[in-house]
C-alpha cells in the first residue's frame, strides 16, 4: 500500500497544527460559530445530536495493522470504545470531546491518517472495489489511480470549496463492486479494440434526496489524460454548479438541466485547452505501481488438503467460507470477509478490542492489511487455504464470523437518529428488530443474495435508493415512519428501486419486511434471485400483501 513520503506528512502534521490553533480560538470566542464551522468541516469534524462526529479518512478502504491498533486506541482513549465503518469506506468517531480533536488528529498523523476532506464541498474521500488486486475478474488494479487521484484532490487550490460535495469511485474490475454509476465521476478501467487500457468516464450520478444513474461522458480515455480530463470536469461544474440551492447543487443536476451533449461539450472545450500540459506520465503511473506491488505469495500455498477435508467435516465451517470468502486470483488463497452485521452489533460498528485483534490476524494471516468494503464489514485479503479454519475460529470467538455476507441480515445502515442530528427516523434499533424476526441461518441462506439499504433521511448515506429493498425513515408529525423501494441495484445493473407504497409505522415496519420476503419465497421460480423476480413480477405483488391489512 502507499506510504506518505515528506510531503505527504508534513502537509498533514501542518493541519493538524492549524487545526489545534483553530479550535483554541473557538473555545476562547475569539472565532464565532460560523466561522469555525467551515474550518472543522475542513478537517472532518461534525456536530450530531450527542457529541461531535469525527469521520476519518481510509483512502480506497485501505488500512494496515498499525493503522488499525491506532484506531483502536482512538477508541478507548478518546470515544467509548468503539468506531464506526462507513458506505464510502472511512472511520467515524461517534463521541469526541471537541477539545480532544486536535489530539485525535496529531495520533493519527504519526501513522499517516488525517481527516482532511472529509467533509464539506469539496472533492471527498476517492472509493474503489474492495477486492481490488485479488479479484480473478479484474481488468487491472485500480488503486494506483486511486492514490494518484487522492494526491492530486488533496487541497487542490481550485477545488476547494466546490458548490457541492464530490464523490469519485475507481473499478477495475468486470463486475462493478464500487457503485461507480451513483458517483459524481465514475471510472472503469477498460480495454479498447487495440486491447489498450484506459478508462470509461461516467458522470452525474449520485443518491440522496435525488437518485440519478450516471451517463458514460467518455467511452474511452487514455491514462495519460487521466487528470486533465477530470480537472475540466471539475472546472465546468465548479463554473456553473448551482450555489443558490444546495439541493440541486450536486453535478447529477448540472449534468440533467444541462443535458449531456451540452456538458460534454462544454467539458471537451475546457479539456483542450489545459490537456497537453497535464499529461499522466508512464513514469509517474509506474512509481505509484511500485506501491501496490504484489505481496511474497506462497507459490505451494495450493498443495495443502487440510481444506477440503475439514470442509467435508464442518459444516458450519464450509458455510462460512461460501458466504464469507471470496475466490482469490492466487491458487491457494482466498479473500476473507469480516461481517460486522453480527445479529447483537449496529451495522458497521467494531470495537477497540476487535480492532486490536483484527490488526494481530491480519499480521498473521494476510501481510498486515485490512479493507474496508462500502457494505461496512472488513476484509483480509490474501489468505492462504491452510489458514483458513483457525482463522474462522479465531474470528468466530471475536463475532466477526457471522456468515451472512450479502444476505438479507448484511445490511447497510445509516446512524440514524441515534447520533445523526439530519435524521428523521431511527436506523438501528429497525435494524435490529429485523435481525431479531430473521434468527435463522438456514432461511437466511435460503433466501440468498439480498442487500437491504436502510437510511434514516433522504441524504441516504446507506444507499436506500439502489437497495433490493430500500428503507428510508422519515417524520410524520414528529413520529417515525418508513418508506419501502424495491428493485434497486448498485451493480453492473444500475437501478433505482420502485416505492412500493405509503410510508409504514415503525411498530409495522419488520413485519412488512418479513412479508416481502415471504411473497418472494413463495412466489420464485427454482433458484431466482429476488431481484429478478421484482425485475420479472414488479412490485404489485409485495404491495397487495403488504397493505393488506392495513
Amino acid at each position: 500500500m502507499y506510504q506518505y513520503n515528506e510531503i505527504d506528512q508534513t502537509l498533514v502534521d501542518e493541519r493538524v497544527a492549524q487545526f489545534r490553533r483553530q479550535t483554541e480560538q473557538f473555545l476562547k470566542g475569539e472565532i464565532s460559530e460560523d466561522q469555525f464551522r467551515a474550518l472543522r468541516l475542513r478537517n472532518g469534524l461534525y456536530v450530531q445530536i450527542h457529541a461531535p462526529m469525527l469521520r476519518v479518512a481510509g483512502p480506497y478502504g485501505l488500512f494496515n495493522s498499525t493503522q488499525l491498533r491506532k484506531l483502536a486506541h482512538i477508541a478507548r482513549t478518546y470515544d467509548k470504545n468503539y468506531c464506526h465503518f462507513t458506505t464510502r469506506q472511512n472511520v467515524q468517531f461517534n463521541w469526541p470531546k471537541l477539545e480532544e480533536v486536535p489530539d485525535i488528529l496529531a495520533e493519527l498523523a504519526t501513522v499517516q491518517m488525517h481527516a482532511i476532506q472529509t467533509s464539506g464541498n469539496c472533492m471527498r474521500n476517492t472509493t474503489s472495489d474492495h477486492l481490488a488486486g485479488v479479484c480473478i475478474d479484474e481488468v487491472e488494479d485500480p488503486r494506483p489511480y486511486c492514490e494518484i487521484i487522492r494526491q492530486w484532490t488533496t487541497l487542490h487550490p481550485e477545488f476547494d470549496y466546490l458548490p457541492r460535495k464530490f464523490k469519485m469511485a475507481v473499478s477495475g474490475s468486470l463486475n462493478d463492486r464500487a457503485a461507480t454509476q451513483f458517483h459524481d465521476i465514475g471510472l472503469h478501467l477498460i480495454k479498447n479494440h487495440a486491447g489498450e487500457v484506459g478508462f470509461k468516464v461516467i458522470v452525474g450520478g449520485g443518491l440522496g434526496r435525488t437518485p440519478v444513474i450516471g451517463q458514460v461522458i467518455k467511452p474511452y480515455l487514455e491514462k495519460k489524460h487521466l487528470l486533465s480530463y477530470l480537472e475540466a470536469i471539475l472546472r465546468i461544474y465548479n463554473l456553473f454548479g448551482r450555489r443558490d440551492n444546495k439541493y440541486k447543487a450536486r453535478i447529477k443536476i448540472l449534468v440533467k438541466e444541462s443535458g449531456l451533449d451540452n456538458f460534454s461539450a462544454l467539458v471537451e472545450k475546457e479539456w483542450l485547452l489545459i490537456r497537453d500540459n497535464n499529461e499522466l506520465s508512464d513514469i509517474r503511473i509506474d512509481a505509484i505501481k511500485a506501491q501496490f506491488a504484489p505481496p511474497a505469495y506462497d507459490n505451494n500455498a495450493e498443495a495443502d488438503k487440510s481444506f477440503d477435508q475439514r470442509l467435508q467435516e464442518n459444516k458450519a465451517f464450509a458455510t462460512w467460507v461460501k458466504f464469507n470468502t471470496a475466490a482469490h486470483k492466487i491458487a491457494g488463497y482466498h479473500a476473507v470477509f469480516l461481517s460486522l452485521k453480527a445479529p447483537d452489533s449496529p451495522p458497521g460498528d467494531i470495537t477497540d478490542v476487535q480492532l486490536d485483534a483484527v490488526a494481530d490476524l491480519a499480521d498473521h494471516y494476510s501481510f498486515g492489511e485490512i479493507r474496508s468494503t462500502h457494505r461496512q464489514n472488513l476484509i483480509l485479503a490474501d489468505v492462504t487455504q491452510s489458514d483458513l479454519f483457525t482463522l474462522w475460529d479465531k474470528l468466530d470467538a471475536l463475532s466477526l464470523a457471522t456468515p451472512n455476507i450479502g444476505t438479507v441480515t448484511d445490511m447497510i445502515c445509516c446512524p440514524g437518529l441515534d447520533f445523526c442530528s439530519l435524521a428523521n427516523a431511527g436506523s438501528i434499533g429497525v435494524a435490529k428488530e429485523i435481525n431479531e424476526a430473521l434468527d435463522d441461518i438456514d432461511y437466511i441462506h435460503d433466501i440468498g443474495d439480498l442487500k437491504i439499504n436502510m437510511s434514516g433521511c433522504m441524504n441516504g448515506c446507506a444507499h436506500q435508493s439502489v437497495g433490493h429493498i430500500g428503507i428510508l425513515g422519515v417524520d410524520k408529525k414528529g413520529t417515525e415512519w418508513y418508506q419501502i423501494t424495491l428493485g434497486g441495484s448498485s451493480e453492473n445493473d444500475a437501478a433505482i428501486g420502485d416505492r412500493l407504497g405509503p410510508a409504514v409505522a415503525k411498530d409495522k415496519i419488520t413485519k412488512a419486511i418479513t412479508t416481502i420476503l415471504d411473497v418472494y419465497i413463495k412466489n420464485r421460480l427454482n433458484d431466482e434471485p429476488f431481484l429478478a423476480m421484482v425485475n420479472r413480477v414488479g412490485v404489485t405483488p409485495f404491495k397487495e400483501q403488504v397493505y393488506a391489512d392495513s
